[in-house]
């Protein structure tokens, strides 16, 4: 397998860009501006540890753009964080934003860390030591945190608290992703997973191609695979394959989906090889994204499609539902095999579409239904597919291609408008 993680997320950021604008009449000082960041902090603060012992930490908050709106993007900890990697996920909350059409520019945040071998305690000191940090740059009309690898509600409800104190009222909407009690979203936890069906129907649709004959497999089935297949079970499509780290289940006729879930939830540290379903056989992750069937989600990791087993795919339609899933050489060939692949920063978009309604409520102090939620939810997820399938259509590109030329044509005409200060 080819190893692309050791190529720098950086480089893919602004090659992707570099396609994109190559098809696009910008000027080039606004293709200057938008590869660029705004605003970079590198900060190294104490920490106490529980045995009482200090240790230096590094943290990043990256701005990449706030020419439509504050920015918005997660915060994640992890040993491999580094600025680079930062960068490049500011840039992709740029566009994901842009594409779905919501008024938050991107950023991103981390601190290179192993979460895993803290203590509750130590993750709390750590998370408000470097919000301390970083405070200067984040408030609910610049710069607006949510989560992101390693980090969840708690971390978010602990952010939120620490600017609260420093600011000497209460700031909840200064981040997403809170817990419900501190001012979150009601439909939040599946947003991300909704979004992704959302957008294999209407593929669906454009392709007259009728649910109950389409077969799918989801690898990675956690918050937003289980979510994504569930719904695509309501919607009549026989799920036939699933994995997580531990394996997976196939069976031709469809998995009993609902029964699965029930038993996830009612076991919420299983993996799916404890789970069992009746009449189905045990199947890798590999031999899962190359199942026969129709519709393929990939909801794990990274870089699951690549050049050595893109070939072998048989599915025709892809909807990510992780980031980056895709190398760009595996796009190359399921693309020049005819596969219609809907793009992460599409498809992917409804955990950042529900903060963006999070904080909305937030601000308002007035707070939806879940119905509510998920019909707003909905109504972006449809717009914004239509506008990248039209806009694709129209130049006969790609969806992932007609998806980055829109975001990056709206991000440039914004700037256009609002001119170059002084």
């Amino acid at each position: 397998m080819e190893n692309e993680k050791k190529i720098n997320s950086l480089d893919v950021a602004l090659k992707q860009v570099d396609k994109a604008v190559s098809r696009l009449n910008l000027d080039p000082g606004i293709i200057a501006k938008i590869k660029s960041t705004r605003r970079e902090l590198t900060v190294n603060f104490p920490v106490k540890m529980n045995d009482g012992s200090i240790k230096i930490f590094t943290g990043h908050r990256i701005q990449h753009n706030t020419t439509r709106g504050p920015a918005k993007g997660g915060i994640r900890y992890h040993p491999d964080v580094d600025l680079d990697e930062v960068k490049a996920l500011a840039m992709w909350m740029t566009w994901k934003c842009a594409v779905v059409n919501i008024p938050f520019g991107g950023a991103k945040g981390g601190v290179t860390c192993d979460p895993k071998s803290m203590t509750p305690r130590e993750l709390e000191n750590m998370t408000r030591r470097y919000v301390y940090e970083i405070s200067m740059m984040i408030g609910p009309d610049r710069d607006i945190p949510a989560p992101d690898v390693n980090t969840n509600p708690q971390v978010m409800a602990w952010m939120a608290d620490t600017v609260s104190m420093l600011e000497g009222s209460s700031v909840i909407e200064v981040v997403t992703g809170k817990p419900v009690a501190l001012g979150g979203s009601l439909g939040r936890k599946e947003a991300t997973g909704r979004g992704v069906a959302s957008i294999a129907r209407e593929i669906l649709k454009r392709l007259n191609r009728q649910a109950a004959d389409t077969r799918v497999a989801v690898q990675g089935y956690g918050n937003v695979g289980s979510v994504a297949a569930r719904l695509l079970y309501e919607m009549g499509c026989p799920v036939v394959a699933i994995s997580d780290v531990s394996g997976g289940w196939y069976n031709p006729r469809g998995l009993d989906i609902p029964t699965i879930n029930a038993f996830m939830e009612a076991h919420p540290r299983s993996l799916l090889e404890e789970v069992a379903p009746a009449s189905a056989d045990r199947i890798t992750n590999d031999e899962l994204l190359t199942s026969d069937v129709e519709l393929l989600v990939p909801a794990a990791l990274e870089h699951q499609l690549h050049a050595n087993n893109a070939t072998q795919v048989r599915a025709s339609i892809i909807v990510e539902g992780a980031n980056g899933p895709t190398t760009r050489e595996a796009d190359a060939i399921l693309t020049d095999r005819g596969v219609i692949i809907a793009p992460d920063i599409l498809a992917h978009a409804g955990g950042v579409v529900v903060s963006y309604l999070e904080w909305v409520q937030d601000l308002q102090r007035f707070f939806w239904e879940e119905d509510a939620v998920n019909q707003r939810l909905e109504a972006i997820m449809v717009r914004s597919m239509q506008e990248v399938w039209d806009f694709s259509q129209s130049r006969r590109v790609p969806l992932r291609m007609g998806a980055y030329m829109l975001a990056v044509h709206r991000v440039a005409t914004a700037l256009q408008t609002r001119g170059i200060f002084p």
